[in-house]
């Protein structure tokens, strides 16, 4: 049983690109991402932060390259991972040459950091070389200094302009596997440069509020932001940039886009705020399950709610309910049909084993 949101997002349909085996833009699903925050050259340590990402749910992970080393330790890591790996690269413009011949699936390059044109171009050819994809990364901390000169400020016009610059420079160099972002920490620059930007080009875009936080400020803003993008039908491909554990973002992306009824992964639990009518200690209830329920990968829909004044109705919409009762007399729903009674001290067992049964042979 799914929850069908009331507004259908029509979405914007753009170029469809290649990053390794994972399709982005087009009518591709729209892909969840997440940088690793080890160092490279620890290839052990890096290899199993990206293994614990995929097993999260990311389809691209995204990897630092600051030195030659780092890119050559690209080649050791990718053979030992699943998921597309885009080297980061900033200023240095070898980098993103050399993180192409270990075998990058994507090169993001932020043109203003990389230099001139001459370098860019033979960052475009060594891509062309290894069937490698490209991110246009533009952010306001970065804009070319001739665009801070014209503008005064980081501004919308000035991340499209700069945007549509780079553009024009892959496309004069016969080069299209690119998709596109536009960042910032502001949110409505960040919205107003993606809605500019996506009303002029037709390419991929890459969603995220960059620098957005810690775990709970940077969830909400990146919520805001990408949500109202996402409900416009715009962004192929989010990254939440979270100042916490990589898997973190992983988990608010995927959260995202279950709230949107866009693409679903795991447990969707809905659960009521509590309150004096709780007929069980809803919230601790809630955070036992969502722990004892993180291994689930098989989306599925299930209602906790502490009393009868909305339980009902909520359970009717999941495959598997909890609703409070007096009297230690909790009622169990199944796909919207009244099951079982359920004591308080059975509940979380009660609900894990359903959920585990109902999904185990599809994990």
């Amino acid at each position: 049983m799914e929850i069908r949101p009331h507004r259908v997002i029509k979405r914007k349909i753009t170029k469809k690109i290649k990053v390794g085996n994972v399709s982005i833009g087009g009518d591709s699903k729209i892909s969840v991402q997440s940088m690793t925050n080890t160092l490279t050259t620890d290839i052990k340590g890096t290899i199993k932060q990206i293994k614990s990402l995929e097993e999260a749910g990311a389809d691209i992970v995204r990897v630092s390259c600051p030195d030659e080393e780092s890119t050559k330790a690209l080649k050791k890591i990718i053979k030992e991972v699943k998921v597309p790996i885009v080297a980061d690269i900033h200023f240095h413009y070898k980098r993103a040459i050399e993180a192409a011949e270990m075998g990058a699936s994507c090169l993001r390059i932020n043109p203003g950091n990389i230099g001139s044109n001459q370098r860019v171009l033979e960052v475009i050819k060594a891509a062309k070389s290894n069937d490698c994809a490209i991110r246009i990364g533009v952010n306001a901390g970065s804009l070319d200094k001739k665009l801070l000169e014209k503008y005064k400020e980081p501004c919308p016009e000035a991340l499209v302009e700069s945007a549509r610059h780079n553009i024009k420079l892959l496309e004069d160099n016969d080069f299209f596997n690119f998709k596109i972002s536009v960042k910032s920490s502001d949110i409505f620059l960040t919205v107003k440069a993606y809605q500019q930007l996506s009303e002029t080009c037709d390419y991929p875009l890459h969603l995220g509020v960059t620098e957005a936080g810690g775990l709970f400020t940077g969830s909400i803003k990146s919520s805001i932001g990408i949500g109202q993008l996402l409900m416009d039908g715009i962004g192929d491909t989010i990254r939440v940039s979270l100042s916490s554990d990589p898997i973190d973002e992983i988990k608010a992306g995927y959260e995202i886009l279950k709230s949107l009824g866009i693409r679903s992964r795991g447990v969707n639990i809905i659960s009521c705020p509590s309150c004096a009518r709780q007929a069980f200690p809803v919230i601790e209830t809630v955070k036992l399950l969502e722990e004892k329920l993180a291994h689930i990968k098989k989306p599925i829909n299930i209602s906790i709610i502490g009393c009868v004044v909305n339980g009902p109705g909520e359970a009717a919409q999941t495959e598997i309910g909890l609703t409070g009762g007096g009297q230690n007399n909790n009622l169990l729903y199944l796909s919207g049909v009244p099951h079982t009674k359920v004591p308080n001290s059975k509940i979380i067992d009660k609900i894990v084993k359903l959920v585990e049964d109902k999904t185990k042979n599809i994990n």
